[in-house]
């Protein structure tokens, strides 16, 4: 088993005054070498946006975005005709194949929006543009993986166009929980979400990550109660 971590304080950061991203990978004006993506995992930013902040249209094309909203709600528009707003509980997919243009807000003028906004490499290239959101019930999370974003017909998720997915977990203090790769030879890159867990000897607290490869299973201990995300990718 292979590992790499990355620590909350290590990310990169920026402050455009109605938005401050941490960057998990280089992205926009961050630029690390050592931290280009992990697999096809290419994005993974933790977004805090003001009350009435924007990202105004702009182009996407071949990147499987996902959108998951920890509190508030985005809103988003795109010259498909699609419309909508997704709220912390709810997660987005968009594949951008042949090209998109959308924008993205905080839906609310007052409160702030915390996301993850999750780049995948795509399985085919220049797929026709396509949305999918779906509101989860967080209960079915306590103790277990609930699969979000996935290609498998039997995790009834929402479809990606990669052998990817994507899960989430609330785990109670002093539980133990399994990964279990869904594809062989992916890796996962966990993130805490809240709380603090360990991973074999690694200790993750508050927004660590936590890149895993070459193993098919990998068991996760919480220290206090704590929140999980897996992201499951192809290595190559």
């Amino acid at each position: 088993m292979k590992t790499r971590i990355q620590r909350a304080s290590e990310r990169g950061t920026a402050d455009h005054g109605w938005l401050k991203p941490n960057f998990y990978f280089s992205f926009a004006g961050y630029y690390n070498p050592e931290q280009i993506h992990f697999g096809l995992l290419r994005v993974l930013n933790d977004d805090f946006i003001e009350g009435g902040g924007k990202f105004h249209t702009h182009p996407h094309d071949n990147m499987e975005i996902v959108t998951i909203p920890l509190s508030g709600a985005v809103h988003h528009k795109d010259n498909t005709g699609g419309e909508g707003v997704v709220k912390a509980g709810d997660v987005q997919i968009m594949s951008a194949g042949s090209g998109v243009l959308h924008s993205e807000a905080n839906a609310s003028a007052t409160e702030l929006l915390n996301l993850f906004q999750i780049w995948v490499f795509p399985k085919e290239k220049n797929i026709q543009p396509r949305y999918d959101q779906r509101s989860f019930d967080v209960k079915d999370r306590t103790n277990n993986w609930q699969v979000v974003v996935s290609p498998r017909e039997e995790d009834e998720a929402l479809w990606i166009n990669q052998d990817a997915r994507f899960a989430l977990a609330n785990l109670e203090a002093g539980k133990t929980l399994t990964y279990e790769n869904a594809f062989k030879g992916n890796g996962v890159y966990v993130v805490v979400i809240n709380g603090t867990v360990q991973v074999g000897n690694t200790v993750l607290n508050k927004r660590d990550a936590l890149g895993v490869w070459e193993m098919d299973s990998f068991s996760i201990t919480a220290s206090e109660d704590a929140e999980l995300m897996a992201v499951e990718v192809p290595m190559h």
